[in-house]
């Protein structure tokens, strides 16, 4: 079986290599593994001792950061290696402090997973939620290296469970340890005969809550919104927009706005900014712009929004009229309430905060400015529904403590 997989993994490549000529993304992800082997070869020499932790793309990066900062915290005398599959994690996270080294992981082929780990030589690797590669973990197996699965998540409709899954079915029993999200993702590995397995939630939780502990403050946010009400609607696509617009340019609220689209490209930010009537600023403009004044701040880059989301009263996040709900739990860790779309299904923590009350579905536009209304007006709905949001995620937090526990006994 492994003959039929490696032959179709290098049929993959060959594919990949000719649509690169056609799309800028799958371009990066051929011509950025090019250099892998190089960037390991001059980074790694054979004193330095390594944990190694692969994740597939900037959210999977994001779900595994407690560990891998308490990785980088408490194992000082080991260098930290991060790889991506993805280009949307790895040319983000690229030049992340959090590591020593950071490349793509060459596809997965038994030539590239023996010369892989014939450099790394890791002490221990870590795999983030989905990541299961069976030529690396059986390499990983065969050099006695431990490997462990974490924040991951099952479900019965995965080929694991399948009466034709024998083959990843057989990788996955190839590694160490899993920690998993829910008990039902335990039973169904029960049910495969993976036993290696604990519940410890879903590291994200952890991950939001650091956010209380950081300085979020920004000079601009503080200008933008004085003493007024604020909603700030974060990664927002057109279906969203055009809602935000009309309820902005017809309602009497006092409230401030922030959108952070998640397009930032220069036509969708001229035509966001002109779909409002009333006075907008662009954060690109903010040193020649009065932005006291402003009724709706846009913000044209990246990597503010969380800190933004700390001055928000009321949060919607986009993604839910379209291709996928992003973050919710980043403006839900403040004790606020937070709107979005119906498509949430399939988003674990959104469908429980929304079953909870915490988070507010909304349909159309009609639901949206009725909701919105509500969150505006009632001072007591806002706060209670906020709370609700906070208490979850308080109640959630731990993962991280749970799976370092588990590390230690490996790497002490």
């Amino acid at each position: 079986m492994y003959s039929i997989y490696n032959i179709a993994v290098l049929a993959s490549s060959l594919l990949l290599k000719i649509v690169a000529f056609f799309n800028p993304k799958i371009k990066l992800f051929v011509s950025g593994r090019k250099s892998t082997f190089m960037t390991l070869q001059n980074g790694i020499s054979e004193k330095d001792r390594v944990i190694w932790i692969h994740t597939a793309s900037l959210g999977e990066f994001e779900q595994g950061l407690p560990v891998i900062e308490k990785l980088k915290s408490d194992y000082p005398d080991h260098k930290i290696l991060i790889t991506f599959f993805s280009p949307s994690g790895y040319e983000v996270k690229k030049n992340t402090p959090v590591a020593d080294l950071v490349c793509y992981l060459p596809m997965d082929t038994a030539s590239n997973a023996k010369k892989f780990l014939k450099i790394v030589r890791p002490r221990l690797a870590i795999f983030v939620k989905y990541e299961i590669w069976p030529n690396y973990l059986r390499a990983l197996k065969r050099e006695k290296v431990p490997s462990v699965l974490i924040s991951a998540l099952f479900k019965k409709e995965q080929v694991f469970f399948k009466w034709y899954g024998n083959f990843m079915r057989k990788a996955l029993e190839t590694f160490s340890y899993f920690f998993v999200q829910d008990v039902n993702s335990k039973k169904l590995l029960d049910t495969i005969g993976v036993t290696r397995v604990g519940v410890s939630g879903d590291t994200r939780f952890d991950r939001v809550s650091e956010i209380l502990n950081r300085d979020n403050s920004l000079e601009f946010m503080e200008h933008f919104k004085q003493d007024r009400l604020c909603l700030v609607a974060g990664s927002t696509w057109p279906e969203g927009e055009s809602f935000l617009a009309d309820y902005i340019n017809h309602g009497r609220t006092n409230a401030k706005f922030v959108v952070a689209p998640h397009d930032i490209k220069v036509n969708h930010i001229k035509n966001l900014k002109e779909s409002f009537t009333k006075k907008v600023v662009l954060y690109s403009d903010l040193e020649h712009a009065d932005v006291s004044d402003a009724d709706v701040l846009i913000i044209d880059t990246i990597g503010l929004l969380t800190k933004i989301y700390s001055y928000a009263d009321i949060a919607y996040v986009g993604g839910a009229f379209a291709t996928g709900l992003h973050n919710t739990l980043e403006p839900a860790v403040f004790g606020i309430p937070v709107i979005i779309g119906p498509n949430y299904a399939g988003f674990r923590e959104a469908e429980a905060l929304v079953a909870q009350g915490g988070i507010l579905s909304v349909n159309n536009k009609s639901d949206f400015n009725k909701v919105l209304n509500q969150c505006i007006e009632d001072a007591a709905f806002r706060k209670l529904t906020g709370k609700i949001n906070a208490v979850h995620i308080e109640d959630n937090k731990g993962a991280s403590i749970q799976i370092m526990a588990y590390i230690r006994t490996l790497l002490n």
